[in-house]
């Protein structure tokens, strides 16, 4: 597609340009909604700081467990390979990002900032609904980025965009494929606004994160099918996005009845 340009003979990637534009865009959506509970935008940008060193970490896990098996080949040619060898390997198995992981690790990393942030102390569930409304924005520039760039590729398709040249991932180049990424983007760019809408009329507070959770993994769930590339994990016929999918669809299913039933046992009582 067009996956870097160069300004001053340095080449920028469109994913990360991408990312980026991402990022902004979200501070100034999350700026706005963050007013509705009288947060502090100091406060804010602290936990979301929080939450984006976690996502790092976990997306980078996730991408190692999808080379597990490249990992276990490692260690078990140690003798051969030495610990240079070996090294190399884990640095490049662990050394791309997978999506889930991140949105689990930017969970993770709220709920504990809020735990121990006196400022935040009554706001998790509003920092999670403002998270869930964010993901998919984030979500739906990342999805271009990846277009941009030629990663998260579609399956060979008589409707498409055919690669020339592409250095960053030959093995897309000369073969029409289904734009997978833009329609993913659009799904996430329309959950986005599903959400933004519940947000703003007050409907599913303090359970949109589960919300997303129960729509999105079936959107994902769906488009694996037409990604087209395995080097993500192929278990028993499912990539490992989809069986992600499955876990954070059937936690979801389980908590937001439980959530529900709190928020009503704490609801003050009619007069």
């Amino acid at each position: 597609m067009f996956p870097v340009f160069e300004i001053f003979g340095k080449q920028i990637g469109m994913y990360g340009v991408m990312a980026v534009l991402g990022f902004a865009a979200c501070v100034l959506v999350g700026s706005r909604l963050i007013k509705r509970f009288d947060i502090d935008i100091y406060d804010f940008a602290l936990v979301m700081i929080a939450a984006c060193v976690s996502l790092v970490i976990f997306a980078s896990l996730l991408y190692g467990l999808t080379n597990i098996r490249l990992l276990i080949a490692a260690f078990s040619k140690l003798d051969k390979i030495g610990w240079k060898g070996l090294w190399a390997i884990i640095r490049y198995a662990f050394g791309g990002i997978v999506f889930y992981g991140g949105f689990i690790g930017g969970g993770i990393g709220i709920l504990i900032y809020t735990k121990y942030a006196k400022e935040l102390q009554g706001h998790r569930d509003h920092i999670l609904d403002i998270y869930a409304v964010l993901t998919p924005l984030f979500h739906t520039f990342g999805r271009i980025g990846c277009f941009l760039g030629g990663c998260c590729y579609g399956v060979e398709s008589e409707f498409g965009f055919t690669v020339h040249n592409n250095t960053l991932n030959p093995s897309i180049n000369d073969v029409n494929r289904f734009p997978i990424q833009l329609v993913e983007s659009a799904c996430c760019f329309v959950l986005f606004w599903a959400l933004l809408t519940l947000f703003r009329k007050r409907i599913m507070e303090s359970r949109l994160i589960y919300l997303y959770m129960l729509t999105y993994p079936v959107i994902r769930f769906i488009t694996e099918f037409f990604r087209g590339d395995e080097y993500r994990g192929i278990f028993f016929g499912l990539s490992t996005s989809q069986w992600v999918s499955i876990g954070l669809f059937i936690f979801a299913l389980i908590m937001l009845p439980v959530k529900t039933k709190k928020l009503k046992a704490q609801a003050p009582p009619l007069q």
